[in-house]
């Protein structure tokens, strides 16, 4: 409920702040903003994490992945290239859990294995924005993010055999989005919708190569979307 009030606020705000750049003589407001240099913010926001599987084997039985929403939450710098074009880095902690449903086992100890991921993430995004509109302007994002899972066990000596799913704990891949910069009495308030794409393939196999779990895996790699509120 908490999470509802919370979007819903921030709806509200945007379409205030919406309504007044359509009246005939709107409020310009921080009119400097963009004009910095260098600029700071800080962001949250929530997620919802999938994986993408390669399979050695095509035998009809894919693993199920129950996808739950996790948070992200971080800070933000931006470094000013042109009128139109910002640098941004925007380091994060995020964490989110994925649920996978393995075939061909009889009782759920077996079947299910929980993957509770936190990564601590470390984006560096080029952002290409159109001309400021009275109080809002559009943009797109995108770049390249290397991170770090906490909750991998990668070295960890049990694997599937003893309830254990391992990931590999450095993860690379890219991000894209869009988003829209609303210029507010006394900040800027930045709604921003991110799709995610690892690069890295982050499956660690069982011991055992005909592992029931691992065993007819290639490949593992996060796919993801998250939703960003910033503050500058």
């Amino acid at each position: 409920m908490k999470n509802i009030l919370f979007l819903f606020a921030l709806v509200a705000m945007a379409s205030s702040t919406l309504q007044a750049q359509f009246r005939k003589d709107p409020i310009i407001n921080i009119q400097n903003e963009d004009k910095k240099p260098i600029n700071f913010g800080y962001y949250l926001g929530f997620n919802r994490y999938d994986f993408q599987f390669e399979f050695q084997n095509d035998i009809g039985q894919d693993v199920l992945v129950e996808q739950t929403y996790g948070f992200n939450v971080g800070v933000l710098g931006e470094l000013r290239l042109h009128e139109f074009l910002d640098l941004r880095f925007e380091p994060g902690l995020l964490y989110t859990q994925r649920n996978l449903g393995f075939p061909g086992f009889d009782n759920a100890n077996d079947a299910i294995r929980e993957v509770r991921s936190t990564y601590i993430r470390f984006p560096l995004l080029l952002k290409v924005s159109t001309r400021r509109f009275n109080n809002f302007k559009p943009f797109i994002i995108g770049g390249g993010y290397a991170a770090t899972n906490l909750g991998s066990n990668e070295d960890s000596l049990e694997d599937n055999s003893s309830g254990q799913f391992r990931l590999k704990q450095a993860v690379f891949g890219y991000e894209l989005g869009f988003g829209i910069d609303f210029y507010t009495e006394f900040f800027k308030f930045t709604p921003s919708i991110r799709g995610v794409f690892a690069l890295t393939n982050e499956l660690v196999p069982d011991e055992d190569p005909n592992s029931p779990w691992t065993g007819n895996i290639n490949a593992l790699r996060t796919r993801g979307i998250f939703i960003n509120f910033t503050f500058e």
